[in-house]
Parts: structure tokens; sequence; C-alpha cells
């Protein structure tokens, strides 16, 4: 299958592993790229530039396929060395990074000399027009159902691809709630040019997270997730356990008077307990609405040949049944 997004990136299947937190190590990417997506190292997991120049080379001692570097930038007051991570990726010879959170705009030119394709995450069309107008060669659009931060429009996918569609020149893939190929053929009729998966990847055999974590998602359905930090208006969509419902009361009864203090015990060091001890209730985790479609635990090639056969399926066979 060729579209923009193949073509971009030199990739065999449009299907990209979005950045997260704790999960994209090098193990993901390799499995995703050598699958034939694009597998994504989160930048920020690595707690200096040099781990992250490590942890690329791990990649490339796995994989001989391009494979990406996810950086997002967040408002701190001590934000993290990004100088130094724009610096690893290009030394490293990385060719795609996926840019998340604040405006990317200053970083853009030093990785365009180098010859690295940007795309950015973005939760609403605006956003993907500002990301189209300083550069970016593309985007990946996140709509209302995906794990994490989903913007505070709640627009789903259903109305905000077709809408990007209407607006954007680069190409755009679709990310939240895809787990299957008949969500990659949806999206490429709804405009898109592939698809982003964060949460469905998390559970496949190579996903360097623990056990219990898999299991969960597998368990779940697409009712137990939640929506936190709502009030901050830095809305953040996770599964729902113990603490996330001690969250929610606390955000009731405090109302407009909520501080990021309040919920530091839910929120603030949870991703290294979760992932890598299992410890399922020690806080809020970012998590899509997508769990509900998520019933096995396969390996990414499994995951990735599923994906595409189901799609080739359904365009071959079932769409032109109806013409």
């Amino acid at each position: 299958m060729k579209t923009r997004i193949t073509e971009l990136f030199g990739i065999e299947h449009p299907i990209i592993q979005g950045g997260m937190h704790f999960v994209g190590l090098a193990e993901m990417a390799a499995a995703v790229s050598n699958a034939g997506g694009l597998g994504i190292i989160t930048g920020l997991t690595q707690r200096t530039p040099d781990d992250l120049a490590k942890e690329i080379a791990r990649c490339k001692a796995m994989t001989d396929k391009p494979f990406g570097v996810n950086l997002t930038f967040l408002p701190s007051v001590t934000p993290p060395d990004y100088p130094g991570y724009v610096k690893a990726i290009i030394d490293s010879g990385v060719k795609a990074v996926e840019t998340a959170g604040n405006n990317p705009q200053k970083w853009l030119p030093a990785l365009k000399e180098n010859g690295i394709k940007v795309i950015h995450k973005c939760t609403s069309v605006r956003h993907s027009l500002k990301a189209e107008a300083i550069g970016c060669d593309a985007v990946s659009v996140d709509g209302f159902e995906c794990g994490g931060h989903p913007g505070e429009d709640d627009v789903p996918n259903w109305v905000l691809l077709p809408r990007a569609a209407e607006e954007l020149k680069i190409p755009f893939v679709a990310s939240g709630g895809v787990a299957n190929g008949k969500q990659l053929v949806a999206a490429l009729a709804l405009g898109a040019e592939g698809v982003n998966l964060g949460t469905r990847f998390i559970a496949t055999k190579e996903a360097p997270v623990h056990d219990n974590v898999k299991q969960a998602i597998v368990a779940a359905s697409e009712l137990d997730t939640r929506l936190v930090m709502r009030p901050l208006r830095n809305t953040e969509r996770v599964l729902t356990n113990a603490a996330v419902e001690r969250l929610l009361v606390k955000e009731k009864e405090m109302g407009a008077n909520l501080k990021f203090e309040d919920i530091i015990a839910e929120v603030a060091g949870v991703y290294p307990r979760v992932m890598q001890g299992g410890e399922m209730d020690a806080g809020a985790w970012s998590c899509g609405m997508v769990v509900g479609l998520i019933h096995d635990i396969p390996t990414c090639k499994e995951l990735i040949d599923g994906i595409m056969a189901e799609a080739e399926t359904i365009i071959r066979k079932r769409l032109p049944s109806f013409l």
C-alpha cells in the first residue's frame, strides 16, 4: 500500500507507532520498524541526551529499517536539555522525528537542515494548520478517543479527520482509537494517509512493559477510561484504577480550587512503577478507548500483517460489492 506517508518515511505500511512514555524503547521501535511500520523511540523517557544516543544505537543494532524519535516539548520550570536531545537525534542519523506538545518551530531549522522529516501531533485543525505553516512535513491528527492528552476541544476522529482533509495540504495520519484494518480503511476514506497506534502497540509481545499492563489492556472495555486533570486544562485520558477514581473525587470536591500539587501523588512518577513494576493501581497512566477493541497480545509483525490483510480484503472485496 503506497500513500504519501509511506513515501515520506520510506516505510512499507502506513502505520506509525506513537511515542509513549516508558514504552517507546529500542525494542518497541525496532519491532514495529522490522514489521514494516515506523517505530518511534520516546526521547524524554531517556534521562539525558547521552542516554538517548545510546538508545538510538541500541535500536540501530536491532533494525536496518527507518525509525524515528518522539520529542515532546512541555512547559516547565526546569525544561529538559532540548538542544542536547535535538543534537543527539541529528548526530545519530535518525531521519524521522515526531514532535508533540508546544510549537516545535524553534527546532525545525536544525532538523530540516539535516534531512529529518518532522510529523507533529495535533488535536485540532487550527493546530494542524499552524504545523503546516511552520514547515512540518506531516501531522498526526489526534482525536478525542486517544490515550494521553486529547486537547480541550473534545472533537472525535469521525469529524476531526474529514475537517483536517478539508484544510490541510500536507499529509496526515489518524491517531486515537485505532486497532485494526477496518479503521485503517476508514481513516483513508476520511482523508488520512495512514494511522498512528499507541495503546494497541502496548499489548504486543515485544512491548517492553510488565505483563500486568498488557493483561489490563486486554481485560478492559471501551468504558474503562477516564478523563483526568480537566479542571487544570491539561486533560489526559487514562485507564481507570483505584488511584484514578481517588483523583476524580478530589477534582470534584475541590472544583476550581484544584492545583496540580493536590493530585501529585496520583500522577507524578507513575510510569516506571506501572510500566516496569506492574503496579496497576500506582496512579494515572495514559490509555485510549481503543482498549475495547484489543483482545490479544500478538507480535508486532502479526498485528501489522493482520491490519494490512484486513484492510486489503475490505478494499478489494467488501467495498466493491456495494457498487
